[in-house]
């Protein structure tokens, strides 16, 4: 029987029973129903349990096809505070696998479209949970340059949504 956990804050409730299929309706379109459909879904599955699959979905969210001016963003936000609530809030015994590496190799083997953005997207959601659980250790094996805070926010800044940048770092100096 799967856990219940109580809804994320920071991501909109489902109204109805979601599974894989719920992100397969859109095709290729990744635009802000894809996006709507990404958070619904993530917090679906955190509330059956599934942390780890829940963050899977905040990783599809964050590479939603999104301008940064759409009515969506105002209710829901780029999920970094979700992302922090999630690793915070995952009990004990509840896989989560270790999102530190996620994140690392997420980053360090990001594809088209929109690579550069949705790669330091990943570095950021990486420096949260270095903050959040900075117990876990990174893949040793995976070579990689491993950016500072400072790197991040230049990368932000470059590529991201007007006040994505403010939005991120609100979040990592909230839970440092």
């Amino acid at each position: 029987m799967p856990l219940t956990f109580a809804p994320c804050p920071y991501l909109p409730t489902p109204k109805e029973p979601m599974d894989w299929r719920s992100l397969a309706l859109h095709g290729k379109d990744r635009g802000s129903d894809f996006y709507a459909t990404a958070l619904r879904y993530g917090n679906h599955l955190w509330m059956r349990g599934y942390a780890a699959r829940s963050i899977l979905c905040l990783d599809r969210a964050l590479g939603a096809d999104l301008s940064g001016g759409e009515p969506i963003l105002q209710d829901w936000p780029l999920p970094y505070r979700a992302l922090a609530w999630i690793l915070n809030e995952t009990p004990p015994g509840v896989f989560i696998g270790n999102p530190r590496v996620h994140f690392q190799h997420y980053a360090g083997r990001m594809n088209e479209p929109r690579r550069e953005q949705r790669r330091w997207r990943a570095w950021a959601c990486w420096a949260i949970a270095r903050v959040v659980l900075p117990q876990l250790p990174g893949d040793p094996r995976h070579r990689i340059d491993e950016p500072d805070r400072d790197e991040i926010d230049r990368q932000l800044q470059r590529l991201g949504h007007a006040g994505e940048l403010e939005l991120w770092r609100s979040v990592v100096d909230a839970t440092d």
